[in-house]
């Protein structure tokens, strides 16, 4: 809460050492992955914060992860071939000794998810922490032989000459690993994220394979996932760009309206993100990309939004006026039931084997403490004004009406408006359940060994609590024997309610990397070309034999069959990519016959390709192989195969996290249409992409 709300504010305890480094104009340095120098602004993988240092704690986990799963996969194996006894009984020790260190190493990663100091501003003291999303770990990818190999067999062009393009494309994806908490590294993901429509309108059909595997980690479970499409890699990025906003408003200085301005649009615009993403992407088989996990996550992001408007509501100060207590009353009820249906969210099946306890806990926490100043400021109201001759007597018994759902039997609004005594025992039993919402909260508080560890936390809870208990004190009167009444609750309301926002810059225009290789309606990896043919062009007084049309490529229409061109192999239907040394590949029909003009008595070389039939078979021959198994990409989601079949296609239980050794099946994934390159208008955007090659059921005896 605001010092609005504590007037005596936080102590000055809290001001310790700053998390973030501040790097302006630094110069750019050289990297020790690719040798070539950053060029991408919004990254930068040299920054030592606490933020950068946490990330990398994670990828450090997620390698444990994955070498203890092979471990784990090895002895399952071992288990199953084998019938001597004592080695049955070695293994099954291996094993325990493995999901203990699985175990281990998942607490972990839960402890990471549950730091959200080194995210929150280091110019706050008096305000109740926010959770932010952790960014997804991935795997290097190298493009260059997969698609040099693809040019070449495809495209009929020397791969090597696209060097450069396959290397500012894998510099993008590297900068993608580290972006900086800013517009400039939202704008990095955007521009990567905008660039895979067109990459895998080049480079990906599906007839064949790439050869090419992304790897992500679950940012939950650490359990790694790949994929040979485009599909994970889209879900993935678009993921990082909704932890990235929640990191950008977590970060927000909540004690100035500008700040608490743009915390709410962060966090909104997560929202936003997480819905696309679970609209668009319905089938990847990772638990913090299924559609319950980012239902609750965008909820989670909406209730931050909300808890934000309230602070800014409060940040002015509050007016002690009874309308204005009540209206503050009914906004914080509002912050109060958001929280806890997130919270009711958290602990249902399967959402609860995965989120941090802290989160769920932090929810609770929070739920009961808006709850607590809702009846608060009501006490306030009921207790601290009296209705006089110059108060309006129809609006006051109108607002207070809409306050309360039922009052207690025998009484009405009107009644605690002229009643003395009937306020103030309302007030009273409204500042019982104040005091028991705020011993509930910090009851929970000590009971997570996470949240004890924020200071902050504790100490606006119990500022709050004796700030109740005071005030309780200051209307009590000790002769007084009447019966306890039950103050009824309060429904919520407010005037600003959050909402999920979709930013624009996750709809860009961007460069298309590989350009050179034509206009991308034409040259893509649906559309088949025989390989280019060389002849010769010679005009005979001055005629070329046939007409040029369309756009860039232009095709050659009404050719003469007696021509020099047709007689050199010219056929009807061609279309011309290079006219002597220059590459006419994106010239319009205007500018080949300029340079068809110049052309003189010794002609020139024309090269020309053919569209091939759409049906002729293609075969399905990977370009490069790669050495790991189908099973390495399944193993988030365990299904039993030999139940399944037998109950009629029904998906059993969800496993716990520890049963990764079980087959899998993977789901063919949905893609997301993104807007096209500023070099052409019409693309084929919405394309599905194929599963993992052989998407049958996979064998669980190892995974790699």
């Amino acid at each position: 809460m605001t010092d609005t709300i504590l007037p005596k504010g936080i102590g000055e305890g809290c001001g310790e050492k700053p998390y973030f480094k501040k790097i302006e104009n630094a110069d750019l340095k050289q990297s020790a992955v690719s040798g070539r120098n950053c060029q991408f602004q919004g990254c930068n993988p040299f920054a030592q914060t606490g933020r950068s240092k946490l990330q990398n704690q994670r990828a450090g986990v997620n390698q444990q992860i994955i070498k203890q799963m092979r471990m784990r996969a090895g002895a399952e194996n071992l288990l199953k071939a084998t019938n001597n006894n004592k080695v049955r009984e070695m293994v099954g020790l291996e094993l325990s000794y493995v999901n203990s260190n699985l175990q281990l190493l998942m607490e972990e990663l839960e402890a990471l998810n549950s730091s959200v100091d080194v995210y929150q501003s280091t110019q706050e003291m008096s305000n109740i922490p926010l959770i932010p999303l952790g960014l997804k770990e991935t795997k290097e990818v190298d493009f260059s032989v997969a698609f040099k190999d693809f040019i070449l067999e495809h495209y009929s062009e020397d791969g090597n000459d696209y060097e450069d393009e396959i290397a500012d494309l894998m510099d993008l994806r590297q900068a993608c690993r580290t972006p900086t908490r800013s517009e400039a590294g939202m704008e990095l993901l955007a521009k990567y994220y905008n660039t895979l429509p067109l990459m895998e309108s080049r480079f990906f059909t599906p007839n064949r394979q790439s050869g090419l595997f992304f790897t992500w980690y679950d940012s939950f479970t650490g359990v790694p996932l790949c994929q040979q499409n485009l599909s994970l890699e889209k879900a993935s990025v678009l993921f990082n760009m909704a932890a990235l906003f929640t990191q950008i408003g977590t970060r927000s200085n909540r004690q100035t309206l500008t700040g608490l301005d743009q915390a709410v649009t962060s966090f909104q615009k997560a929202a936003g993100v997480l819905n696309h993403l679970r609209d668009t992407f319905t089938h990847i088989p990772s638990y913090d990309l299924s559609p319950a996990m980012l239902a609750m996550l965008s909820s989670m992001m909406l209730a931050q939004a909300q808890e934000c408007l309230f602070e800014r509501s409060v940040l002015p100060g509050i007016r002690n006026h009874f309308l204005s207590l009540l209206r503050m009353a009914q906004e914080a009820a509002k912050v109060s039931d958001i929280y806890d249906q997130v919270h009711q969210s958290m602990v249902q099946t399967p959402i609860k084997d995965n989120v941090p306890l802290f989160w769920s806990s932090m929810c609770q926490v929070k739920t009961n403490h808006y709850r607590s100043l809702a009846h608060y400021f009501l006490a306030t109201a009921l207790l601290d004004h009296q209705l006089g001759p110059n108060d309006d007597e129809d609006q006051q018994e109108k607002t207070l009406s809409q306050v309360y759902d039922s009052l207690p039997e025998g009484r009405s609004p009107l009644d605690l408006l002229k009643k003395r005594e009937e306020r103030r025992l309302i007030g009273k039993a409204h500042l019982r359940r104040a005091v028991m919402s705020h011993e509930e909260a910090l009851r929970v508080h000590g009971l997570c060994r996470h949240l004890k560890k924020l200071d902050v936390l504790e100490e606006i809870l119990q500022a709050s609590l004796e700030r109740s208990k005071d005030k309780f004190s200051a209307n009590d009167n000790k002769d007084e024997f009447t019966d306890y009444m039950e103050a009824p609750d309060i429904i919520s309301k407010t005037e600003h309610s959050s909402h999920p926002e979709l930013p624009s810059n996750t709809k860009v225009k961007v460069k298309d990397f590989f350009q050179r290789l034509g206009p991308l309606s034409f040259f893509n990896a649906k559309q088949r070309w025989t390989a280019p043919r060389s002849l010769r062009l010679v005009p005979k007084d001055g005629e070329l034999g046939f007409t040029l049309k369309g756009e860039p490529p232009v095709q050659v229409v009404s050719l003469n069959p007696s021509c020099a061109a047709a007689v050199n192999g010219l056929k009807e239907g061609d279309y011309i990519v290079a006219v002597g040394d220059s590459d006419c590949k994106g010239m319009s029909v205007s500018q080949v016959i300029g340079l068809l003009k110049d052309v003189g008595e010794e002609g020139v070389d024309l090269r020309v390709v053919s569209l091939m039939d759409g049906n002729a078979s293609m075969h399905t021959k990977s370009a490069t192989y790669c050495g790991l198994p189908k099973t390495y990409s399944m193993i988030c989601l365990a299904y039993d195969q030999e139940d399944k079949s037998a109950k009629g296609g029904k998906v059993t239980k969800k496993p716990s996290f520890l049963s990764w050794g079980l087959k899998n099946r993977l789901k063919s994934a949905s893609t997301l249409s993104l807007p096209s390159a500023e070099y052409s208008s019409t693309l084929p955007w919405n394309k599905t992409c194929t599963t993992f090659p052989g998407s049958s059921p996979f064998n669980d005896s190892s995974l790699y």
